[in-house]
């Protein structure tokens, strides 16, 4: 009872600060900022600092195409956005602003930062410094939030696309280099050994890991990357988790990882999270340090609010 009455109140104050917000700063105006727009049209303006694709402008805003069609035809009558074919894919529509759509997006730009400066000149430094780390606490809570992770198949386009930033990544910040070839490979991870899971933000892949069977009872946890844009939300806690709850799922009871001694936020990570150091248990040779975590008995387990598993509910 009292979990569920904590989750309601943490619903009822997420839509308070919603309302207030909403109403300080104009946004339920059809006049937003005072210019001749409501909001919906103004913030389509200021995602056109360059010239956009259709698609990635409806995945950025999170409407639909009719919708996206509709407010592009109001600017469009305004002679705010042209839009025109992309010369290097005749299929890709782009937007772009015109010289009339920049100068309202300046404005716009102008009259927004004088709203924000109105709202916070009234604190004093100190205060004025505690909102904005609250603020910006706040964005990267729900960041996170709103990352998907979801498992794929380790052979997938998507799936290699992380594994190749991951190894270039490596390959920079290890001494001895890192080839794309140290990678698990597909047939490693199939047909029960293993799962990949990848994270999404605005359906790009922004981090992934994986979790294979290495011993009956122990899965490996390898591969946990997070993208240099996504890091800093808790993004490689939560695939952390999400992997062991894979394992889990899998029959294991303990998760292994070696890793190099070169990274240090991850081998920070691990010991957060739980892991102690090891002995050495593979001949992988980018590996220094070699931790170990049980799933089962005393310690944190793998928590279902952070990623239940795709494949049914855990079993180990």
């Amino acid at each position: 009872m009292s979990s569920h009455l904590t989750e309601r109140a943490d619903v009822t104050a997420f839509r308070r600060f919603s309302r207030y917000f909403t109403a300080r700063t104009g946004v339920l105006s059809d006049r937003y900022l005072g210019l001749a727009r409501p909001l919906g049209q103004a913030r389509l303006l200021f995602e056109l600092g360059e010239a956009t694709g259709l698609g990635e402008l409806r995945r950025r805003l999170e409407i639909d195409a009719g919708q996206l069609s509709r407010m592009l035809a109001a600017l469009q009558a305004q002679r705010l956005v042209r839009l025109s074919r992309d010369p290097a894919d005749r299929r890709r529509r782009v937007v772009e602003l015109t010289a009339r759509g920049r100068r309202e997006r300046a404005e716009q730009q102008r009259r927004a930062d004088e709203v924000a400066e109105r709202l916070l000149s009234a604190l004093p430094p100190e205060q004025r410094a505690e909102l904005t780390g609250a603020l910006t606490k706040a964005e990267r809570l729900l960041r996170l939030a709103v990352i998907e992770l979801r498992p794929l198949d380790p052979a997938s386009a998507e799936a290699r696309y992380c594994l190749t930033a991951y190894a270039t990544e490596l390959a920079a910040r290890f001494p001895e280099g890192f080839e794309v070839s140290d990678l698990l490979t597909a047939d490693q991870l199939s047909a029960g050994r293993g799962r990949f899971l990848a994270a999404f933000e605005e359906e790009r892949p922004v981090g992934c890991g994986a979790v294979r069977t290495l011993q009956p009872g122990v899965a490996e946890l390898r591969h946990l990357w997070v993208a240099a844009q996504a890091r800093g939300a808790g993004l490689g806690r939560r695939l952390l988790r999400a992997l062991e709850a894979e394992a889990a799922e899998l029959g294991h009871h303990t998760v292994r990882l070696g890793t190099h001694e070169v990274l240090g936020e991850a081998i920070g990570l691990y010991r957060r999270c739980g892991y102690r150091e090891i002995p050495r248990y593979s001949a992988d040779p980018h590996n220094h340090l070699w931790f170990e975590r049980p799933l089962t008995g005393p310690g944190p387990s793998p928590d279902p609010a952070v990623y239940r598993p795709a494949h049914g509910p855990a079993t180990g």
